[in-house]
């Protein structure tokens, strides 16, 4: 009986031992997966810190104001090999720096600080692509400022053509792109006119196929009339229109878009992004009660109390609506990057007459500004900040 005794004692504390072991193998598998989780969670869509969770109460990233910062800009577009004279506001004669100085600040968290190191390694042999207007190409060409300045010594390949353009970092296996489509769907030459086709995505879209970042925006060129118009003929429903209530066009673009999306994207392999609209500052009433002449030129100082801090101007609201309702109908929606609100508040921010797309005299002529696109550096480094804190945090 002794000797039974034993062995079963013997038994069981063999038996414990085993269990044991296998729970801390067990412990030490999990524990690798979350750190293996936490080094390449931009893979996942649904990942977000809890502190820095956009659109949340715990970290309302939209939501804030602009605080002056010495450490920035966080490049200077004489070193970047991407900035566009059209948004280089300190070669073409900006006289001030200020502008330079503002650091968006979330109403309860801090965002963390751009390293273009952390961006080329997490992104190492994949590829970013803007889709848009020429916001988005501001946006692309920023973060390859940002990125460069923070890895000066990269080989690095650019081309630029059309509609796409792109900038490699060689040795990371990083292609960061830029495809002009300010309508997102499609503009086809038929019979010499240029149709709008609401219906039709299939060109511009053979593009997108295998990217592993996208993100999208489209607003501005809804609204352009005369000289600016990007189109001579809708047609929708296989009906051919002469013209189109601009927010009616845009939503039927946009909602063929969705239909793309909600089809094509497979969002275990690619993380979406929707670009808020982009405001415009050609009425200083907005701004300047009782304004009634002006523009964003001589602005050197971002909006601080007004109700622009609080609500969207004009027809901000109505493009942002539409967008916002598209989006929350989708079976596979983007993350929608809400800037309109923070960069209303920067009526400072623009080229204003800095700009190289001006000439010499329309440079001196302060009644036909640029305040529609951004310098560079400035706002648009906001938006890669906040797009990298939402793609790694």
């Amino acid at each position: 009986m002794e000797l039974l005794s034993s062995l079963l004692s013997s038994s069981s504390t063999t038996l414990c031992l085993l269990l044991l072991l296998q729970f801390y193998v067990a412990l030490s598998v999990i524990l690798l997966r979350n750190h293996h989780n936490n080094n390449n969670n931009y893979n996942n869509p649904n990942h977000r810190n809890p502190i820095l969770q956009g659109n949340q109460t715990s970290c309302s990233l939209f939501i804030g104001s602009w605080v002056y910062d010495e450490t920035y800009p966080f490049y200077q577009s004489a070193s970047c090999p991407a900035v566009d004279p059209q948004f280089n506001c300190q070669l073409y004669g900006r006289p001030d720096t200020e502008y330079l100085k503002y650091r968006w600040k979330p109403a309860n968290c801090e965002l963390p600080r751009f390293n273009g190191l952390e961006f080329l390694l997490k992104m190492k042999g994949k590829t970013v692509m803007f889709v848009g207007d020429s916001l988005g190409r501001d946006q692309w060409e920023s973060l390859i400022c940002m990125i460069s300045a923070d890895v000066p010594k990269a080989q690095t390949q650019m081309s630029r053509l059309y509609p796409i353009s792109t900038f490699k970092f060689l040795d990371y296996g990083v292609a960061i792109s830029y495809y002009k489509a300010p309508y997102l769907v499609d503009i086809d030459t038929v019979q010499g006119k240029r149709v709008l086709k609401l219906d039709d995505i299939r060109g511009n879209a053979n593009a997108w196929h295998g990217v592993d970042v996208l993100s999208f925006n489209t607003g501005h060129w809804w609204t352009h009339k005369g000289p600016l118009q990007g189109w001579d003929n809708v047609e929708a429903g296989g009906t051919m229109y002469e013209d189109m209530d601009p927010l009616i066009a845009m939503e039927k673009g946009l909602r063929t878009w969705a239909r793309w999306v909600d089809t094509n994207i497979d969002r275990s392999r690619t993380r979406l992004f929707f670009q808020g609209i982009s405001p415009t500052h050609y009425n200083p009433s907005e701004w300047n009660a009782g304004a009634s002449t002006g523009s964003c030129y001589g602005e050197t100082i971002p909006v601080t109390t007004t109700p622009m801090t609080s609500t969207y101007p004009g027809p901000d609201l109505d493009q942002s609506n539409v967008i916002q309702k598209v989006i929350r109908e989708m079976d596979n929606p983007p993350f929608l990057l809400d800037i309109t609100l923070l960069s209303t508040m920067r009526k400072d921010a623009h080229p204003s007459i800095y700009s190289g797309d001006l000439n010499s005299q329309q440079r001196i002529n302060p009644n036909k500004p640029d305040c529609s696109h951004w310098c560079l550096p400035g706002l648009p480094d906001t938006w890669n900040q906040l797009f990298y804190t939402v793609l790694f945090y």
